[in-house]
């Protein structure tokens, strides 16, 4: 059956701004376009360890698909849980199928129809989601400004007030100053939440993240982790109060009514955690290679191009869809994965060069990627 055509028209207008999103196919070039920050997903010993960790202690029989508050609360959720939230200083953790899955539970079921949320501009596609979804009213605040936000909570005395920010901004990779929000968010009695996608794996002694390794985190309502950029597979997780948790398997829809992690992918959450406490040799090199990516991009006059980041995310503003994606796809040619990030996902005239540094690119990588870079700049 054909498509309607007013969905016919917006693949049109999609394809006449050349912002038509199409699926990558698989390439075997260096990998400067991946969240797997320290390697895990590629990694071989994580993936035998769940198989072994499985079969050893019997769960697999256990493993009944379904929600979790039927048949797929298997027993490895509870190990995994209880570890994870000794592992990031929580009172509790409870593990949602996605990060998706878990702004969008969080958010359409905690704040309710008398409060008010006060988000970042640049706050993710599924927090905003999950906002929309909520009966609470929802304003945003200038990007990592915080007497914007200030003056939007002065309008709502006596009211709840969530404040919700990333701790490391997935299309920019910069981050706001947290000990100053989190004084703010005392300050007014607000809720902070924040979303760690982007810091799991990356900041911290063990990768713990940037508000843990602030000595931030128990100021703070609730944390959201996800598991898809610096462990290397699938789910996400909520750190907070043991009421926090028992609220979301009440209320979060997207937790409760949806199949829950089959347990390969539970043990593997729980072994990237313990992999975590004796990797710290890939973290490191990690943080070496991002110091080194700033380094070379100064010394070869690429500054000015790029947004302010010390974390593993750096961005490139090439304005325009069409040039964004010509630079990249010579990028490409020349062996390099770097992705273009397209206007609407970003705000028109903002378009860029998305770099994600891992702790297995090497230094003579990082140098041929921005001298190929500068080189095309300066051609284009």
């Amino acid at each position: 059956m054909k498509l309607p055509e007013n969905l016919i028209q917006k693949l049109e207008t999609r394809k006449q701004n050349n912002a038509l999103r199409q699926l990558p196919s698989f390439n075997n070039l260096v990998d400067f376009s991946s969240n797997d920050y320290i390697g895990f997903s590629r990694s071989e010993a994580i993936f035998k360890m769940a198989h072994h960790y499985l079969i050893e202690n019997e769960i697999i029989q256990n493993g009944a698909t379904g929600s979790r508050l039927i048949s797929g609360n298997h027993s490895l959720y509870q190990i995994a849980e209880t570890f994870i939230a000794e592992f990031q200083d929580a009172e509790s953790a409870l593990i949602f199928n996605s990060g998706y899955d878990v702004n969008v539970g969080f958010f359409s079921a905690v704040p309710q129809r008398n409060d008010v949320i006060l988000y970042d501009e640049l706050s993710h596609a599924s927090i905003r989601d999950g906002i929309i979804m909520s009966n609470a009213k929802s304003y945003k605040f200038n990007h990592n400004d915080f007497e914007d936000l200030e003056h939007l909570i002065l309008k709502f005395p006596n009211t709840n007030v969530y404040i919700v920010t990333e701790t490391v901004f997935s299309m920019d990779g910069d981050s706001p100053n947290l000990e100053e929000l989190v004084t703010l968010s005392e300050k007014y009695n607000c809720y902070l939440v924040v979303d760690e996608a982007h810091t799991l794996g990356v900041f911290g002694e063990k990768g713990e993240g940037l508000t843990q390794y602030l000595n931030l985190h128990h100021r703070i309502f609730a944390r959201i982790m996800t598991f898809g950029k610096g462990l290397g597979c699938h789910g996400a997780v909520v750190l907070g109060s043991l009421e926090l948790k028992e609220y979301l398997i009440n209320f979060a829809r997207s937790f409760i009514y949806t199949t829950g992690l089959s347990p390969h992918s539970v043990a593997t959450i729980l072994l990237a955690y313990q992999h975590l406490e004796i990797e710290k040799e890939n973290i490191e090199k990690l943080r070496q290679n991002i110091v080194f990516f700033n380094q070379q991009k100064n010394l070869l006059g690429l500054k000015p191009m790029f947004v302010r980041s010390k974390s593993a995310i750096q961005s490139a503003i090439v304005p325009g869809n069409e040039k964004v994606k010509q630079l990249a796809q010579q990028l490409q040619d020349k062996g390099f994965d770097v992705k273009p990030i397209l206007s609407p996902t970003v705000p028109e005239g903002q378009e860029r060069l998305r770099f994600c540094i891992h702790s297995y690119n090497s230094e003579e990588e990082i140098n041929q990627v921005l001298e190929l870079l500068r080189d095309f700049v300066f051609i284009v």
